[in-house]
């Protein structure tokens, strides 16, 4: 995907939900307090927060964090999101264990209470801004996590709203937040209505049973949540999921301003153990060279890489500032986002950034290559 710098003009406007402000991404020591079973291969962990770190780590419900730590003396970073709404003392997650997954079975079978953990301040734009009116969430398996804080809050906070969440697991041994979902249930009856639907178990409603499929997804939208009747929906789950769940309701005639979307994986084979973002080797550095300009927290820097073979910007700028913030380097979490400010980039993949903000420049830096002689990006605004 060929990226060009906006310009100015395409700032005006701005998307139908405005994401909350930026602030420096940093990462800070934050002690394990509690790690809560959930299912036979998923737990919720609790991070401490010290009250001097309080408003480091104030977030809006539907935000994630980054998390850093070191495993068999590789650093690892993983992107999680928040799973209960802010209380002003602690930020929890729900990880999921995956198959040969580097850092989530390292949380599932050797993270302790007392632990520390390199954490992240929250960001993200997977958040709510209506006041009332219905929303809807269509989520499978940890893709739960950020749904469960967006649920809860709009549910306690906007009594104006009402909440449908369309759950997909494999069996009902599966499901995460089994408890917390039936108390939202019981807390708020009339507001709250929920859906499971088992993939690997037989329900009494053959709706409810099996993969959601585009037939399925037209069914639920047909009977269970007309797109008429609904103000704004919520989109997370493996890649394609939510894919299927955007094509079926742009077919439906929703607008896109109207959806958000948030991916936990994009399925792809080892994904959990992704490696640190490429570096260029020293064969590679002579020829011609991009140059590639950043600006990090009020800092400016210059960092050159070869044109026949160019290193992501992440990767060069890396070499140059070490705390140049990212998570996932897939093109998933959006952490590395920044702001085009001059030249071309080519960027590989992008699951993180919305229409809106293609459109005002942005790029993933993990994923964007220069294709210029010179590119020029801001991560600060």
């Amino acid at each position: 995907m060929s990226q060009t710098a906006a310009p100015a003009a395409a700032q005006e406007g701005g998307p139908a939900t405005q994401p909350p402000p930026r602030r420096r991404l940093a990462f800070h020591s934050l002690r394990v307090e509690e790690i809560r079973e959930l299912t036979a291969d998923a737990v919720e962990v609790a991070f401490a927060v010290p009250e001097a770190l309080a408003q480091e780590f104030s977030f809006v419900p539907g935000q994630h964090i980054a998390v850093r730590t070191r495993i068999d003396g590789h650093e690892v970073r993983r992107s999680y999101s928040l799973c209960a709404p802010p209380d002003g003392r602690q930020l929890r997650i729900g990880v999921k264990e995956t198959p040969d997954g580097l850092f989530s079975s390292f949380v599932r079978r050797e993270l302790t209470v007392g632990d520390e953990l390199e954490v992240m301040n929250p960001q993200g734009t997977f958040t709510s801004e209506v006041q009332s009116g219905r929303i809807v969430a269509i989520a499978a398996g940890s893709g739960i996590t950020p749904v469960m804080a967006l649920g809860a809050a709009a549910l306690r906070e906007k009594p104006g709203c009402t909440f449908t969440l369309v759950y997909a697991n494999r069996s009902s041994a599966d499901v995460m937040f089994l408890e917390e979902l039936a108390d939202l249930k019981d807390r708020y009856p009339a507001r709250f209505d929920m859906h499971h639907v088992l993939s690997a178990e037989g329900r009494s409603a053959e709706l409810y049973s099996g993969r959601i499929d585009a037939p399925k997804l037209d069914a639920l939208l047909t009977h269970l949540v007309p797109p008429e009747t609904v103000d704004e929906w919520f989109l997370c789950g493996p890649l394609p999921l939510v894919e299927l769940a955007r094509t079926r309701l742009d077919a439906h005639g929703v607008e896109r301003a109207r959806i958000r979307f948030e991916l936990f994986n994009t399925g792809r084979p080892g994904e959990d153990r992704a490696p640190a973002p490429r570096r260029t080797r020293p064969d590679e550095e002579t020829g011609p060279q991009a140059s590639i300009r950043f600006t990090l927290d009020g800092r400016t820097g210059t960092v050159r890489t070869p044109r026949r073979s160019p290193e992501t910007i992440l990767a060069a700028a890396l070499r140059s500032r070490p705390d140049v913030p990212y998570a996932c380097a897939g093109g998933v979490c959006g952490t590395c986002k920044a702001k085009l400010c001059a030249g071309t980039v080519d960027m590989a993949d992008n699951f993180a950034l919305e229409p809106d903000e293609l459109a005002a420049g942005y790029v993933l830096t993990c994923q964007s290559t220069p294709t210029s002689e010179v590119v020029d990006v801001d991560y600060d605004q």
